[in-house]
């Protein structure tokens, strides 16, 4: 393994090469900033490029626009509340607060370093254990699935920072959201109420709406005009001290972890990983009433975890030819587009190829370090423009993204009026997180929860007489369990006090 990796070194760092994969991560993270608009908008438009390059060249660029727009997309949901990928939807949560503290550059520079930490990670896992999780990947079926999404809902009910029946019920409503549109499996319409939602909402609408319109709203709403925070940019303020340090060490090994091991399974991806990251870090967590506060390790957890999914979601799709995500999907119509079938032989017949992707991940990541850090000092001063004055751009911003994703004005409708659904929830104290994680895992789960009963004729028990569903659902219910003895602990303290 360690000779074919020094042999995508030796391709990746060829002059005309390193060239393409600087031009790949810088373009990929400015795509990221942007919101909305997100990797598949910016590889689809680069994709006739590639005609003009070999095909190792290619890929290099393409994953290099992927996984840098999952740094980019930080920036964005630290400075601004708006996630500019959905994977970057949890960044929010604990980067805004920061932001709002005149810790922006600290929360800028644990982001970036936390990528860093979890990119590497998941290209030292892809380089390890590309053949074996690529064995696991194959043994899971409808059943694993379905379950797998289970429990990734009961996680996401602890996400929130109040009631935990308050984060099922947004949870319940994000499933609901996801049901409209045509049915997989009958191709009937349900809940269309009119022609243009027949392919569903838009993942887009919903998250710019709940993220970004309604904190404009919340904002313009104050009675007096909020000033920008006089800001000291300082370097030193930048770097965080050593116990912030000591405090970053074991959410970056579990979100990496988590990252590494979502992004392996084909049709998951890093926003699920991140979801998953948060999730389980709140848990873990000996103080977990600081989350959603700006809490450090609740921000560096999803970002290694998004970051170490983006390397490792490669494993599926170059060795299986199974994407995990749209992007890609993409990815794979390049290559075939090159001539070269993604699959098992893919390792054997084109090393220099699949190597020299897996490497430019190495080297693309210290890229995006050795840039990020520096940009730091830039990216705080646009705090120092006075939000008023910033409510019309982030605005124009946010509908030319959701435009551009599917090119319907009525998504951009529809992202004002979840703009006015999640100023609403904030105020009667509903979290808008667990909503966006029920809208993606909803339709997952009934897509596999109907194929399981198909191949199985309607046998319930499958679950838990196939090995890996059956640990799954175990997990699932040990969660239940500690999530029903903390609420009624809780209660019993609060009775006490």
């Amino acid at each position: 393994m360690l000779d074919q990796f020094l042999l995508g070194l030796s391709v990746v760092l060829q002059p005309d090469v390193l060239i393409y994969a600087f031009f790949g991560v810088f373009i990929g993270q400015l795509i990221g900033v942007l919101p909305g608009v997100g990797a598949i908008t910016a590889i689809s438009l680069l994709l006739p490029v590639t005609f003009y390059l070999d095909a190792t060249t290619s890929m290099i660029l393409l994953a290099g626009i992927y996984y840098g727009s999952q740094y980019g997309g930080s920036i964005a949901s630290i400075l601004l509340n708006l996630p500019g990928t959905p994977s970057s939807v949890v960044t929010c949560l604990e980067g805004y607060p920061l932001a709002q503290s005149n810790r922006a550059g600290l929360a800028l520079f644990v982001a970036a370093f936390s990528s860093f930490l979890g990119g590497m990670v998941g290209v030292s896992i892809l380089v390890l254990a590309a053949i074996p999780m690529t064995v696991i990947a194959l043994k899971f079926g409808a059943p694993e699935y379905a379950m797998l999404v289970i429990l990734g809902l009961l996680a996401a009910s602890m996400i929130g920072t109040g009631s935990q029946i308050r984060s099922f019920a947004m949870v319940a409503l994000g499933i609901a959201l996801g049901l409209v549109g045509a049915d997989a499996t009958t191709g009937y319409y349900r809940f269309v109420a009119m022609p243009e939602l027949a392919d569903g909402i838009s993942l887009v609408s919903l998250a710019m709406g709940l993220f970004g319109v309604s904190e404009v709203i919340r904002n313009a709403s104050q009675r007096a005009a909020v000033d920008a925070p006089a800001l000291s940019i300082r370097m030193r303020d930048v770097f965080p001290t050593r116990a912030q340090a000591r405090s970053l060490v074991f959410p970056i090994m579990r979100g990496s972890s988590i990252g590494s091991f979502f992004g392996a399974l084909p049709g998951t991806g890093a926003a699920i990983a991140s979801f998953m990251a948060y999730a389980v870090e709140r848990r873990f967590s000996g103080t977990p009433a600081k989350f959603g506060k700006g809490h450090l390790p609740g921000l560096a957890a999803p970002e290694s975890a998004n970051n170490a999914a983006s390397q490792t979601g490669f494993i599926p799709t170059l060795t299986l030819g199974v994407p995990g995500d749209a992007v890609m999907a993409l990815i794979i119509g390049a290559l075939i587009l090159n001539g070269i079938i993604p699959g098992p032989r893919l390792m054997v017949d084109q090393p220099e190829l699949f190597w020299g992707v897996i490497a430019s991940f190495f080297v693309g990541n210290i890229i995006l370090l050795m840039i990020n850090i520096p940009l730091i000092k830039l990216w705080v001063l646009l705090l120092r423009i006075p939000y008023q004055k910033l409510y019309p751009v982030i605005v124009v911003m946010i509908c030319v993204g959701v435009y551009s994703h599917r090119t319907s004005v009525t998504d951009v409708i529809l992202t004002l009026v979840f703009g006015i659904l999640g100023y609403v929830m904030k105020n009667y104290r509903f979290e808008p997180a667990p909503v966006l994680l029920g809208f993606v895992l909803g339709p997952l789960l009934e897509d596999n929860f109907r194929r399981t009963m198909l191949l199985y004729g309607g046998d319930f028990t499958i679950f838990l007489t196939r090995p890996i569903s059956a640990v799954l659902v175990t997990c699932s219910g040990v969660l239940i369990v500690i999530g029903i003895w903390s609420s009624l602990n809780a209660r019993r303290i609060a009775a006490r006090s």
